[in-house]
């Protein structure tokens, strides 16, 4: 878990890197709005520790601005001043700290905002989407897109890297090419999935890839546990852009009763 810091008070930057540490939280400052959405904007960060009264831009515009590069980070307004209270609420924070700020008074905060993570929902019937926080969610490659669907489509089997290139690659061989092609695959999903904030999602482990079935919603997962509601909404479409999903969907309409 990564944490910005921004305030245009070095001290007070100080403080909140020094809170940061005691929490073991690896954590990077700065005095200087540009320079923090520079580094965000190609550096993994999964929460915004921001003052809100700054002079170069306040810390409600650099939310608005620091969510359009990475939608699903937690923002957390850190400030001396009560009356900015009712104006941050508009970008929608995850929490609002008075200053002198403490460990616990950053942990509570924490805490508070991740109790609600994941956010996470995946829709399966039709076309494959992922929502964050009700975002959409943006991959930078369609075959990262591919692959997570399989592995929801898998329900927390693990899946090894040789039988998911069989159905990302289809019929090609599993050389060297095509196992460096994967890695880049697994490493852009990685890197969206960090981006949004949701990178827990997704474990990584010896044998292969599994997707936690645990932190998520999924239309799939509720119409296989009874329950009616995604019952009624399968109208015979499962995944419908990838040609694996359907022996799934035939078992869903069997099950529906679609023809």
């Amino acid at each position: 878990m990564r944490i910005i810091c921004v305030d245009d008070e070095p001290l007070a930057l100080d403080e909140a890197l020094s809170v940061c540490k005691a929490l073991s939280l690896p954590a990077e400052g700065f005095t200087g709005v540009s320079e923090a959405l520079e580094y965000i904007g190609s550096n993994p960060a999964d929460i915004a520790l921001l003052d809100i009264n700054m002079p170069q831009m306040n810390g409600i515009e650099l939310a608005a601005q620091i969510r359009e590069i990475k939608p699903g980070i937690v923002i957390i307004f850190l400030t001396a001043h009560k009356e900015f209270a009712f104006d941050a609420f508009q970008v929608h924070p995850n929490g609002y700290l008075l200053k002198p700020l403490t460990p616990d008074l950053l942990q509570r905060e924490l805490d508070y905002a991740f109790s609600s993570h994941p956010r996470v929902e995946a829709r399966t019937f039709g076309n494959f989407d992922l929502l964050a926080d009700g975002v959409v969610v943006s991959f930078k490659r369609s075959k990262s897109k591919e692959l997570l669907a399989y592995l929801i489509d898998r329900r927390g089997i693990s899946v090894s890297r040789k039988d998911i290139a069989a159905v990302l690659f289809e019929d090609a061989p599993y050389d060297h090419s095509h196992q460096k092609y994967l890695d880049a695959i697994i490493r852009s999903l990685r890197d969206t999935l960090r981006e949004y904030g949701i990178a827990d999602i997704l474990q990584m482990e010896s044998k292969g890839l599994r997707i936690i079935p645990e932190k998520i919603t999924c239309d799939m997962y509720r119409f296989y546990n009874g329950d009616m509601d995604a019952i009624k909404a399968f109208r015979g479409e499962y995944l419908v852009s990838y040609e694996w999903a359907n022996f799934i969907e035939a078992d869903m309409r069997a099950k529906s009763n679609i023809i």
